[in-house]
């Protein structure tokens, strides 16, 4: 289970209002899916939820079930546009 927050209105929403990182999150949700991600319920190109808690914990210590904010996600994303990853 991915951990709660990461599919949140309010974080998908502030994505909404900042076309200019609409390319950003593809790339980085295409990036990040598993391969045959359309083979699995919930078919949806999810990150592996092993991978997302190790992020949140090596970035915020916990046991990485914290939320991820919307201003969070945000700055993750411009940071990957500004450093062309």
């Amino acid at each position: 289970m991915l951990p709660p927050g990461i599919l949140k209105v309010k974080t998908l929403s502030a994505l909404g209002r900042r076309p200019e990182l609409w390319a950003t999150a593809v790339r980085s949700l295409r990036c990040h899916a598993p391969n045959g991600w359309w083979k699995r319920a919930p078919f949806l190109p999810l990150p592996d939820p092993s991978w997302i808690n190790f992020r949140l914990e090596t970035a915020y210590g916990g046991d990485g079930n914290e939320p991820i904010s919307a201003e969070e996600l945000i700055a993750w994303l411009e940071w990957r546009a500004a450093t062309s990853i």
